[in-house]
């Protein structure tokens, strides 16, 4: 059991903490942006009181004014150089009851979803609000303040004819927003259907959150994942323990957490996830009745698969063999990280090989082969 989050601590601190452990290189840049997160963290603590008695004290605490909003942060920059790290510390040691973490896609899904709930309150006649925003940014705002999203990205036209109303909502009523992006705002939905429609949104948020770009030559991604075993064999307690070993190194450390993804009316369920990268057993991948679209769900979001026990593909385990088969492709496709503990190499998981099946798992085994290269690796995203 994890001992309970440090509130005292600093994003800066910890960084400290991670690099005198070894768990991270010194990295100048990064600690810049610890230091604009730990401003956050500051004021998110001078507006919280810590007892009733101590009210007074957070009214006037910094001199600021009551209800004065706190600016978040949008941080930009390439794959692999610890923004969501930076984010995720920022998260654990905020000390803020409503707090939610998520990746933005799933967060606008779960926004779309509330929405539909609320036009259907409104057919039946349980509501007379025609306009479902403010409601909905109220009740968003009610459960969570304080609002993380890993890879804000804007592809989908429908997120972005709303998100400047949403957000516009969500900010007057006292939002806080730290984000992580590969693009800076002036560059999201670029290209896209009636962008002169977004373009208010990218204003709201430059009025609402500080702008920064986390500038490192190293992809740390890629260095960590170059020093971690690729593909353990057999299932052991050692290998579980390599497993438990390479997902610390992988994550730094960060706090592991279930994730869900939302596909339309039902729920993918991620186990663990941390740090762009997500951790299954083979059962729950491929015993799951699960297909391409889930794959590709989850490799669009998770940059790094860590699947554990992977068994022998028995004649009776058709079904099962077909979903890996389908599950290798969407990873060799997506260029998905991908670390493994199984019973055999590749080569040797499909005894007897027959028909169409035997064939496209020779097509899996040579995609698993390249997918363990120095090559491969440096070409994932």
């Amino acid at each position: 059991m994890q001992p309970p989050p440090d509130y005292s601590q600093s994003v800066v601190e910890r960084l400290e903490t991670m690099v005198a452990a070894g768990e991270i290189q010194r990295d100048q840049p990064q600690f810049a942006i610890a230091r604009k997160l730990d401003h956050v963290l500051s004021t998110l603590r001078s507006r919280k009181p810590a007892t009733k008695s101590s009210v007074l004290g957070w009214l006037f605490a910094a001199g600021r004014k009551v209800g004065e909003p706190v600016r978040g942060l949008y941080i930009h920059g390439s794959v692999g150089r610890g923004k969501t790290m930076l984010m995720d510390i920022l998260y654990e040691l905020a000390p803020v009851e409503r707090k939610r973490r998520a990746h933005f896609n799933e967060f606008m899904a779960d926004v779309h979803n509330r929405i539909h709930a609320h036009r259907q309150k409104l057919k039946n006649g349980e509501t007379r609000q025609a306009d479902p925003v403010p409601p909905v940014a109220a009740s968003l705002h009610e459960e969570a303040m304080l609002l993380c999203f890993d890879e804000f990205t804007v592809t989908d036209i429908a997120d972005a004819m709303i998100l400047s109303r949403l957000f516009t909502e969500l900010f007057r009523l006292g939002s806080v927003l730290i984000a992580t992006s590969n693009v800076e705002p002036d560059n999201l939905y670029r290209d896209g259907l009636n962008r002169q429609l977004f373009l208010p949104f990218i204003d709201l948020l430059k009025h609402h959150v500080d702008i920064v770009s986390l500038d490192t030559p190293t992809d740390y991604r890629l260095e960590k994942t170059r020093s971690l075993p690729v593909w353990l064999v057999p299932i052991s307690g050692v290998n579980d323990t390599r497993i438990e070993q390479a997902w610390h190194e992988l994550t730094a450390g960060a706090k592991s957490r279930p994730e869900t993804i939302d596909m339309k009316g039902r729920q993918v369920v991620v186990p663990q996830a941390a740090a762009g990268a997500a951790r299954f057993s083979f059962k729950e991948l491929c015993e799951a009745p699960l297909g391409a679209s889930d794959y590709i769900a989850i490799t669009d979001r998770y940059k790094t698969l860590v699947i554990e026990h992977i068994p022998i593909l028995a004649p009776e385990k058709r079904n099962e063999t077909k979903r890996f088969i389908n599950l290798v492709d969407t990873l060799y496709n997506s260029h998905t990280r991908l670390i493994a503990s199984a019973a055999a190499m590749p080569e040797d998981l499909l005894p007897v090989r027959k028909g169409t099946v035997g064939f496209e798992f020779d097509r899996t085994v040579s995609r698993l082969f390249e997918m363990r290269s120095a090559e491969y690796l440096e070409n994932c995203p």
